[in-house]
């Protein structure tokens, strides 16, 4: 699998045996990773905080509470003010964090309480309390400690992981450390891109700590990440001597009466995804009217069954779901859609009439949101949440094809190796109406021009979130961004223009 070590998202299994390997290594046992960790730290903190003077560190019973305390010892040596709170120390003494404990209190370092943990003692927190090992919800005096925490508006810098989140799914285990930075150690991790870890890693920073790429060699990792700035390597090349027939017919169906707008969307979405022509199958209640401020869309009125199938045969790629509705019109158009055999992206109300009469496809996409997704599995959409990385596995497992899990931290099944691929940088401007039709035209249009299921899911996906971001710096923010934004700034994202 020939994905760059920097896009590789692994999970706890795969970090420890990274770890083992890195511990393995001449001169990097006997607390000397642990060292190069605390350095890491120290050099993050006063990134990002260069005005810092009194700084506080969270100490856990493990190797991030070593971390935490090698962390300590360097800044007080750098002039820093320092504030350690830790609970008692562990049963083995020899461990590389009870040594660098004990190197703390050597140099004269003091260790508060847990108990006496008070927010307004320090300007900046670091957060070296748990890392990828925990699995059961944080409780007890670490739960009120983080809850405080995050209560008090303090600027938090977690190492390697934000305390209580679950490093192989991005769930909160209870309550988790809200960070502004995490820095995370050796490798990055899928449960901090994903799910409610969004809200809890801040960014992050991967700090390799100075190991030889050889050590990532047949370690298993979770997911492979997709982030915006890959986008123009991916999209399909456009030659010079192209024209609109060799560039795919996408064919729109949905807009059931009263919901014309998000087929209309998802329509436009696709024209300026490169598609070479674009024809928006909808309802006749509004079909004269569906491109009066877009000419170049292609419009046709369907009242049956038949009416479609008559233009089915004639698209590249079909995009279906749009306000289609689950009605009797919307229930017709996507039984001839279903048993369509060409390239497919379903989305919004054929997820919903699919999830009534289940049925497998190897070659479609399929985009829910957690909503969706649980009408689909049977289940609720914090079940989905709970464990994305899963509900992926199981939706593919049910309906074939290729799956993207819509969400913070999109999951798109069918990856490099069959590993999930996780797409990043999305930003609140993009939670509004609209957006999801927008990306059901992307990806339509990308299987229009010929890409397999799996590539235009994730490629779609990216440039759906390269365009956002582009979108919020023309409109100097994301509050309120629209989805014509993100669809207007499709082709200057795939260029790379910034």
């Amino acid at each position: 699998m020939n994905v760059p070590i920097a896009n590789r998202l692994y999970g706890e299994e795969g970090m420890r045996e990274l770890d083992r390997r890195a511990m393995a290594l001449p001169g990097r046992g006997d607390g000397a990773l642990m060292e190069r960790a605390g350095e890491a730290l120290l050099q993050a903190l006063t990134d990002a905080h260069p005005e810092a003077r009194r700084v506080g560190v969270l100490c856990g019973p493990g190797n991030n509470g070593g971390d935490g305390f090698v962390l300590a010892r360097l800044a007080a040596a750098a002039g820093l003010e320092v504030i350690v709170h830790a609970g008692a120390p562990g049963p083995r003494g020899d461990s590389d964090g009870e040594r660098a404990r004990q190197a703390w209190t050597d140099t004269g370092g003091a260790i508060e309480s847990l108990e006496a943990f008070a927010p307004e003692s320090a300007g900046v927190w670091v957060d070296c309390l748990f890392g990828i090992g925990l699995r059961r919800p944080l409780e007890g005096v670490y739960a009120g400690l983080i809850d405080r925490l995050n209560g008090s508006g303090r600027p938090v810098l977690a190492a390697d992981v934000p305390s209580g989140i679950a490093i192989d799914t991005g769930a909160v285990l209870g309550v988790a450390t809200r960070a502004t930075v995490t820095v995370t150690m050796i490798a990055d991790k899928l449960g901090l891109h994903t799910g409610a870890a969004v809200d809890h890693s801040g960014q992050v920073q991967v700090a390799g700590l100075g190991l030889p790429p050889d050590i990532h060699a047949d370690v298993p990792w979770l997911a492979s990440r997709a982030a915006a700035e890959e986008l123009p390597r991916r999209l399909p090349l456009r030659r010079p001597g192209m024209h609109k027939g060799d560039c795919g017919h996408l064919l729109v169906v949905g807009g059931a009466p009263g919901y014309s707008g998000a087929a209309r969307l998802a329509a436009v979405a696709g024209l300026r995804a490169g598609a070479g022509r674009v024809t928006l199958v909808t309802h006749p209640e509004h079909a004269a009217f569906a491109n009066l401020e877009r000419p170049e869309l292609m419009v046709r009125a369907v009242s049956s069954a038949r009416d479609l199938q008559a233009l089915i045969s004639g698209a590249d790629a079909v995009a279906a779901g749009p306000g289609l509705g689950q009605e009797a019109w919307g229930r017709a158009l996507w039984q001839v859609v279903a048993d369509w055999s060409g390239p497919l992206v379903a989305d919004a109300d054929a997820l919903n009439l699919l999830a009534l009469a289940p049925r497998r496809r190897p070659d479609w996409v399929l985009t829910p949101h957690p909503g969706e997704a649980a009408r689909l599995l049977g289940s609720k959409a914090s079940a989905v949440n709970a464990d994305r990385p899963g509900s992926l596995r199981s939706l593919v497992d049910r309906f074939g094809g290729v799956v993207l899990l819509k969400g913070a931290g999109t999951l798109v099944s069918g990856g490099p190796g069959d590993l999930p691929v996780c797409i990043t940088g999305g930003h609140p401007g993009m939670a509004t109406a609209g957006m999801g039709d927008a990306l059901t035209g992307i990806i339509g249009a990308l299987l229009a021009q010929g890409m397999d299921a799996g590539p235009a899911a994730a490629t779609g996906a990216a440039w759906h979130v390269a365009a956002a971001q582009l979108a919020a710096r023309r409109l100097e923010g994301q509050r309120g961004m629209l989805a014509g934004d993100v669809i207007s700034a499709l082709p200057a994202s795939a260029a790379g223009v910034t």
